[in-house]
């Protein structure tokens, strides 16, 4: 196998932007894009492969055929033929609703043993007044926190982050969060669309209606733990792995390069995913296979592969995921 580029799904939502398009360097009819899935095993939303010998198989079919030489051994003895992460851009115009995600457990029980939805957003542009929200400022009970939905103060027990390029947040499942206006977000996430929404600043969508809320659905799905702070903080390290955040379902790391730089895919054992999020450059696999990598392109490297260089043009910055 070779590394893999996929077709981009765009969603329209009602509180999309217009910076997505442009960042890929793409034309679309679509309106209101906030979301583009760049890689997704998502049921009836499986990414395809754009280009190459392998065009037009989707991630599902390259998963039950290539198996563990895709995803990794241990990958998919844990997940099967299901792509365990979802890869977005997400653009906020405005507010996105309050919400949570619920976690293995709760999903498992609640929708037919869906997996639950740990994330994490970095911020790739963000407006002056961009901000976005996550975690509680104090602690509340659950009765508390639906009573709060109610007369409209939810949004006063949450923290809420004046934000610029390059913040990270970590979200487990559980954790109360919503992307402010203003807010250009690469997201990693497990293969996962369920939201509660909690609350939505009174807003109707696209079809003129009040959206769905899910207020007692969400009680027992917020983690309700107090933290000072739930901004993800690390150092800034160039040309070299700079790994961010790391738990049982992504490990994630930055590569700011004016340099080369190798990443070592075959001894983890997984894929490794490569989201371009600034300048371009290339990336040749062990065996010579070479693709561009342009702001906005994310490629995905099959288990098998012994490891990838990347080579920027100037100047590039990466996001890679892998699973530990």
């Amino acid at each position: 196998m070779y590394p893999l580029k996929f077709q981009t799904i765009f969603k329209s939502v009602v509180w999309g932007g217009e910076k997505i398009a442009p960042f890929k360097g793409v034309e679309t009819e679509q309106h209101n894009i906030g979301e583009s899935w760049e890689l997704s095993g998502v049921k009836g939303n499986e990414s395809v492969v754009a280009e190459g010998p392998l065009a037009g198989k989707n991630i599902t079919e390259l998963a039950e055929e290539y198996k563990g030489a895709l995803l990794g051994e241990k990958v998919y003895a844990k997940t099967g033929t299901e792509f365990p992460l979802l890869i977005k851009f997400i653009d906020a115009r405005d507010d996105l609703s309050i919400q949570v995600h619920p976690d293995d457990a709760l999903a498992g029980e609640r929708h037919n043993g869906s997996k639950g939805k740990t994330e994490m957003w970095y911020v790739v542009q963000a407006d002056e007044k961009a901000h976005l929200m996550s975690g509680l400022t104090r602690q509340i009970t659950p009765e508390e926190y639906a009573a709060k939905v109610e007369d409209n103060t939810i949004t006063e027990v949450l923290h809420d982050y004046n934000v610029a390029a390059g913040d990270v947040f970590f979200l487990p499942a559980g954790r109360i969060h919503s992307i402010g206006t203003g807010c250009f977000i690469a997201e990693i996430q497990q293969t996962s669309d369920i939201t509660y929404r909690i609350y939505d600043f009174g807003r109707v969508g696209l079809d003129g209606k009040p959206r769905e809320l899910h207020t007692e659905l969400s009680k027992a799905a917020i983690d309700y733990t107090v933290l000072d702070d739930y901004k993800t903080a690390y150092e800034d390290v160039k040309n070299a792995e700079n790994e961010i955040v790391s738990c049982e379902y992504f490990t994630t790391s930055i590569y700011d390069l004016t340099e080369k730089a190798v990443a070592d895919v075959k001894a983890n054992d997984s894929f490794l995913i490569a989201i371009c999020v600034e300048g371009q450059g290339m990336l040749t696999d062990s065996e010579g296979n070479t693709v561009t990598l342009r702001q906005g392109e994310t490629v995905l490297v099959p288990a098998e592969t012994e490891s990838v260089t990347f080579a920027p043009e100037g100047k590039m910055k990466l996001i890679t995921s892998y699973i530990r």
